[in-house]
C-alpha cells in the first residue's frame, strides 16, 4: 500500500458564518448516547458501489484523520454543544445551499483512496452534499441521512483519486437545509475491524470452561446457540467441541438426561441436542431430545391450548411471552431433524397464535404475561394481563415468531395470522425505538421516564427479528433501516477491555413478571448470558448485510 502523507491547511474564512438554530437540538434522554471507544464491526456487504459506501461510524481507517474545525469553512461555525465529537468541536453548516467545508490534503503519490466524512444529522431529512476534489465533482448529492440524533455520529465514504502533491476536498451543501454537522475527514485504506462474534466467543470460552459455564439452563443454552451460529460461519472446531463438552455433562451415553422438563425454560437448551445430533449423528442426542417432545404430550395447557409457563402452583395457568422462545424454535428444529415436522410445525404455530391473541394489544406490543385464572397478583382482573411491556419478553416472542415462520410451509393455515402478528409488532417496535440511541427501553413504551433505560439484550433481539423479517419478506423492506439503527445502537454497548476481552453492558438480569418500578430497578449487568446470546444471534444476522 502506498503511504500517504496528509497535511491539513487550517484556514478559517472570515465572514459569512451562521449557526443552525438551536431548536434543531433533540430533547435529552436518560441514557448517554456517547459512542463506545472501541471500534465496532463493519458489515461485510459495505463494499463501495460505484465508489460510494455507508459504513458504521466506528469503523477504523489505517491512515490519517483530521478535524473539520481546522478546515476552511464557508458559511458555518465551529461548535461543541453535542457530545461524541472528536477533537475540539465540529462544523455546524449554515442553513444554506452552497455552504461548505474544504480540506487541503497533500499526497506523496497519486492514489485512489477512501475519504470518510464523520457527521451527525439530528433531523429526519437527508442533507445531501456535493463532494469535489480539486474542483472536479466526484460525488453528486451524496446522501448524509438523518437518524434523529445530533450525537448519533455516522460515517459516509467515497473513493476518490488524489493527485501527487496538493489536493482540495470540498463538501458543499446542496439544499436550503445546509449540510450535517461535520466532525472530521479521514483519508486512507480501511483497517481490519473487530469480528465481534469471534471476539465474544473467544472471550467467553476464556472466562469459562464447559464445566464452569453453568448448569442446564436457558441463558447458557441461548449463548451456546449463538456460539453455534458463529461456528457455522467460521468452522472453528473448538467452538463445536465446547458445546458438545457442555451438553455431555448432562446427557449420558445412552441418552439419559436428568431433567423433568416441568417448565418451558428448561426446554430451550434442547436446541443444542438437535444441533449435536445433526453434527455428530450420535443417537443419544435424539433420545434426549425426544424426552422434551414426549413431555409436551402431557404438559399442562390453558383452555385454548397454550403451554403453561411452568407446572408449579406459582406459574399455573400462565402464559409468559418468554415461553414461546423456550420451546418453539426447538420444536420446529426437532421436527426437521427427526422427521416429525407435521406435529412440530402445527404445535409451534398454534402456540404463537394462542400467545399472540392473548398478549398483543392495540399498540402492536405484547404484555409480559397472561393469567387465565386471574389469580396472580400482577394480573388484571378483567383481562388477565400483566401491566407492562417488558422488553426482553417481547424480544423472545419476536425471535420465536421469525424462527417459526422460517420453518413452516407457505401453505400453513396459521401462516397469515402469524404474519399479521409480526407486522403489527414490527410497527410498534419502530414507533417506540429510541431515536437517540437506536435501542429499546427496558419498559418499551415508557421511554420518556427519567429512570427508564435502554436494554441491550432486547435491543439485539428486536434488531435480529426486524432484519430477518425484512430479509424474508415477512415485513416491509424499510424495517431494514430500523434494524440497522438498532444494530449500531447495540454495537455502542460492546467494547474490548484492558485484558483484550469483550464487555457487553446494560443487560437486564433474569426477570419475573412485575410492575414498572420492578423492571427499571433490575440490575444492569455486564456479560450476562441473556445479552451475549442475543448479541451473537443479531450479529451473525447483520454483520454481512
Amino acid at each position: 500500500m502506498r503511504r500517504l502523507r496528509v497535511l491539513l491547511t487550517a484556514v478559517l474564512l472570515a465572514g459569512g458564518l451562521a449557526a443552525v438554530p438551536a431548536s434543531a437540538t433533540p430533547a435529552a434522554v436518560p441514557e448517554s448516547a456517547t459512542p463506545a471507544a472501541t471500534p465496532a464491526a463493519v458489515p461485510e456487504s459495505a463494499t463501495p458501489a460505484a465508489g460510494l459506501a455507508a459504513v458504521p461510524e466506528s469503523a477504523a481507517w489505517a491512515a490519517v484523520g483530521y478535524e473539520a474545525e481546522y478546515a476552511a469553512i464557508g458559511q458555518g461555525s465551529v461548535e461543541s454543544d453535542h457530545s461524541g465529537f472528536t477533537g475540539t468541536g465540529f462544523v455546524n453548516y449554515a442553513n444554506a445551499a452552497g455552504s461548505y467545508v474544504e480540506f487541503t490534503v497533500t499526497a506523496e503519490d497519486q492514489a485512489t483512496l477512501p475519504l470518510a466524512f464523520r457527521f451527525a444529522n439530528g433531523t429526519t431529512a437527508d442533507r445531501p452534499m456535493d463532494i469535489t476534489v480539486n474542483g472536479v465533482l466526484v460525488a453528486a448529492k451524496l446522501s448524509f441521512p438523518g437518524n434523529g440524533s445530533w450525537t448519533g455520529w455516522q460515517t459516509r465514504t467515497v473513493d476518490v483519486a488524489l493527485q501527487q502533491g496538493g489536493n482540495t476536498v470540498r463538501a458543499t451543501a446542496t439544499t436550503a437545509n445546509g449540510g450535517p454537522n461535520l466532525d472530521s475527514l479521514t483519508v486512507g485504506q480501511p483497517a481490519a475491524t473487530t469480528d465481534w462474534s469471534v471476539a465474544m466467543v473467544e472471550s467467553t470460552m476464556a472466562r469459562y470452561s464447559p464445566t464452569t459455564i453453568g448448569g442446564w439452563s436457558y441463558p447458557v443454552g441461548l449463548y451456546l446457540y449463538g456460539q453455534y451460529l458463529t461456528y457455522q460461519r467460521t468452522h472453528d472446531p473448538r467452538l463445536l467441541s465446547y458445546i458438545k463438552n457442555y451438553v455431555d455433562r448432562f446427557v449420558s451415553s445412552d441418552g439419559t438426561i436428568g431433567q423433568s422438563f416441568n417448565n418451558l425454560d428448561s426446554m430451550q437448551a434442547g436446541r443444542l441436542l438437535t444441533i449435536l445430533h445433526h453434527e455428530t449423528g450420535q443417537d443419544r442426542y435424539r433420545i434426549a431430545a425426544k424426552k422434551i417432545r414426549d413431555r409436551l404430550e402431557t404438559y399442562p395447557r390453558t383452555s385454548d391450548g397454550g403451554f403453561w409457563h411452568a407446572t408449579s402452583d406459582s406459574r399455573a395457568h400462565q402464559l409468559w411471552a418468554d415461553g414461546v422462545y423456550m420451546v418453539n424454535p426447538f420444536l420446529v428444529e426437532y421436527g426437521k431433524e427427526f422427521n416429525d415436522a407435521a406435529y412440530a410445525n402445527n404445535e409451534a404455530a398454534k402456540q404463537l397464535s394462542v400467545y399472540g391473541r392473548h398478549l398483543q394489544v392495540t399498540n402492536g406490543l405484547l404484555k409480559h404475561a397472561f393469567d387465565e385464572s386471574r389469580t396472580a397478583s400482577w394480573s388484571d382482573p378483567g383481562t388477565g394481563l400483566a401491566p407492562e411491556h417488558w422488553c426482553r419478553a417481547v424480544g423472545w416472542y419476536s425471535m420465536a415468531i421469525v424462527n417459526v415462520l422460517d420453518a413452516i410451509p407457505s401453505s400453513h393455515p396459521r401462516r397469515a395470522e402469524l404474519l399479521t402478528i409480526l407486522q403489527k409488532l414490527a410497527a410498534g417496535l419502530e414507533h417506540y425505538q429510541d431515536p437517540n440511541t437506536g435501542r429499546w427501553f427496558q419498559v418499551i413504551d415508557k421511554g420518556d421516564r427519567s429512570d427508564n433505560w435502554t436494554e441491550t439484550s432486547c435491543s439485539s433481539m428486536f434488531t435480529y427479528a426486524l432484519s430477518r423479517g425484512a430479509q424474508q419478506g415477512y415485513i416491509d423492506a424499510h424495517y431494514n433501516d430500523v434494524a440497522q439503527r438498532g444494530y449500531q445502537g447495540v454495537l455502542a454497548k460492546i467494547s474490548l477491555g484492558s485484558d483484550g476481552r469483550t464487555n457487553l453492558t446494560d443487560i437486564s438480569i433474569g426477570t419475573n413478571v412485575g410492575d414498572y418500578a420492578y423492571y427499571v430497578a433490575r440490575t444492569r449487568a455486564t456479560n450476562d448470558f441473556h445479552g451475549l446470546g442475543a448479541f451473537l444471534i443479531m450479529n451473525e444476522q447483520l454483520r454481512a448485510r
